[in-house]
């Protein structure tokens, strides 16, 4: 008869999981071992927070949930950063933890507190799993990290229910799946096709629910057919190639950006916004633009907007005059299924479709102008240089800090899922795990990380980590001895200097130590060259860039 723990790691087995992110516990050591025995990779990690991320970058390669596992006290401690980071960057994570006994915990007090409690504000749901409820908690777990806006859950077993024979004659079968959830025809969504056949200046806002729902190919399919032009969340880059012409980049962080993209977004006659979550967004893009009312026009200055999400607005970050809930790809197909075109695409210009001013081409015009990507040596140079240098299909990670804001802006996305970052939360720390994982999930492909200095020394243990499992991964640091955002904001506030600079790290000499290839790089070819040399190598690189402290002014 199979334990909890073996129920538990079969079910995960089952949706898919095959690596599991961990730092062993004596309380943990039964669900680490079913894991293990049912097929599911177990990586030892240095910090709970990172092994939290490992599982993130697994998960946007195969889909399935992510998995951290984290003993008692401070190990679920240590985790909570990489949980929050899930609920709202809508990542499915499972959270294995183990605690003592119901009985024990009476009267016994060493590392114990209660992880559910702790974990319900930042889960979707939390689980202490009781005698021969292991199947059903698990399913129940599965379906709700996965199932609507994904996000985590824990699943918290005690060491005698782990190791408990497990009756599974009771457990309910499996849930069937769910299908696609397409609008109803009806009265708004006529209205809405409408609105979209009368449209002269369409825009279509995306966002990270549209990957989540695998629905990236409907939304540049209805941009094309449409020729309406796409702006992203910084998650969401890449659905259409940012090479396309419709394709206007990411927004989220940067104010450059926004004085360019939010008055198009004024301009524009109708939005439809396709998954928009705007927990990645600054809060410029809180209220960006006037609505009516349902069916009702709109008053003077009104936009039509549009909204296909997959949980409803209870925000309020924006509001929209018609909103359907469920699939953003059926609802985009049904929307669009009845407008026709005035001639046949074949025979349509752009001036023809839409956008006669060509106000878009401009916009994306003016982004490049102003990207800094011609400049000699900086940030921007950085960013410009590391993509010449890496194969198309490279994933990159990179860490929450200045540099973050300039390559989301500045890095081309050519495919979803391969700029991954912290966006809602914007923690640091998270650039190296992340790569890990997703090299772990695909080794042969190309997997850049680009950290701050002060982002890197947060984790450095994770190096050895990146050792163990012999990956090639190029690390781009961008040293400038400074925590540049905060400093940048310092100075704006007129605020004086305070806890944001920090002495000089030997980057290259901290490699060799940890077994790994360092280098510093001071121009163009010297970071070409290290990134050419470093997806050759069994072990990570580091590739320390010097730049002026203040570089970022004016480049954000």
């Amino acid at each position: 008869m199979p334990t909890s723990a073996d129920v538990i790691a079969r079910r995960l087995h089952d949706a898919g999981c095959r690596h599991a992110f961990a730092i062993p516990g004596g309380e943990v050591l039964a669900l680490l071992d079913a894991l293990n025995r049912a097929g599911i990779r177990v990586i030892l990690a240095k910090h709970e927070n990172c092994a939290g991320f490992m599982g993130e970058g697994v998960h946007h390669h195969d889909g399935a949930p992510a998995i951290l596992v984290a003993t008692i006290g401070p190990g679920i401690a240590n985790a909570i950063n990489s949980i929050a980071n899930a609920e709202q960057d809508r990542v499915p994570l499972i959270a294995l933890t183990g605690c003592v006994p119901a009985r024990q915990q009476q009267t016994y007090t060493h590392q114990v507190f209660d992880h559910v409690k702790l974990a319900a504000p930042i889960t979707k749901a939390a689980f202490r799993v009781d005698h021969n409820c292991a199947a059903v908690v698990a399913d129940k777990a599965i379906a709700i990290a996965t199932e609507g806006r994904p996000g985590p859950v824990l699943i918290d077993v005690s060491i005698d229910v782990q190791t408990a024979a497990h009756d599974s004659s009771r457990d309910p079968p499996p849930r069937a799946p769910l299908s696609p959830m397409a609008p109803a025809p009806g009265a708004h969504l006529t209205k809405a096709a409408q609105w979209l056949a009368a449209a002269e200046r369409p825009l279509v806002i995306a966002g990270v629910d549209v990957l989540n729902q695998n629905n990236a190919d409907a939304v540049a399919a209805f941009c094309h057919k449409f020729n309406a032009p796409l702006i992203t969340t910084y998650k969401a880059k890449g659905i259409l190639p940012e090479d396309d012409a419709l394709a206007l980049g990411g927004a989220g962080l940067s104010p450059r950006a926004d004085k360019l993209l939010l008055p198009l977004v004024r301009t524009a006659d109708l939005i439809i916004l396709a998954g928009y979550d705007p927990v990645e967004m600054r809060a410029s893009w809180n209220d960006p633009w006037v609505t009516g009312n349902g069916l009702k026009e709109g008053g003077t200055g009104a936009t039509r907007v549009i909204e296909f999400s997959a949980a409803a607005n209870l925000h309020f970050v924006h509001q929209a005059c018609l909103n359907f809930i469920g699939d953003v790809g059926a609802g985009l197909q049904a929307l669009g299924r009845d407008v026709k075109l005035h001639t046949p695409p074949a025979q349509q210009t752009p001036a023809q479709q839409t956008w006669p001013g060509a106000e878009p081409a401009r916009v994306r015009a003016a982004l490049h102008e102003g990207s800094g990507a011609g400049q000699t040596w900086g940030p921007a140079a950085i960013a410009d240089e590391a993509q010449k240098a890496l194969p198309r299909n490279t994933i990159a990670t990179v860490d929450t800090g200045a540099h973050r804001i300039l390559l989301s802006q500045n890095w081309q996305c050519h495919e979803p899922r391969t700029l991954l970052q912290s966006t809602g939360l914007c923690t640091m720390g998270c650039a190296v795990p992340l790569a890990i994982g997703r090299k772990l999930a695909e080794p042969n492909r190309p997997v850049v990380a680009f950290v701050g200095d002060a982002g890197l020394e947060m984790f450095l243990g994770e190096l050895a980590t990146i050792r163990d499992l012999k990956l090639a991964i190029p690390i781009v640091v961008f040293v400038d001895r400074s925590l540049a955002l905060i400093e940048l904001k310092q100075r704006g506030l007129q605020l004086p200097n305070l806890a944001v600079d920090f002495g000089a790290t030997d980057f290259p000499a901290l490699a060799r130590a940890l077994g790994g290839h360092g280098s510093w790089c001071d121009d163009r070819g010297a970071l070409n060259e290290a990134l050419a040399q470093a997806l050759d190598r069994d072990s990570f690189t580091l590739i320390a860039a010097r730049i002026e402290r203040k570089s970022y002014d004016d480049a954000l």
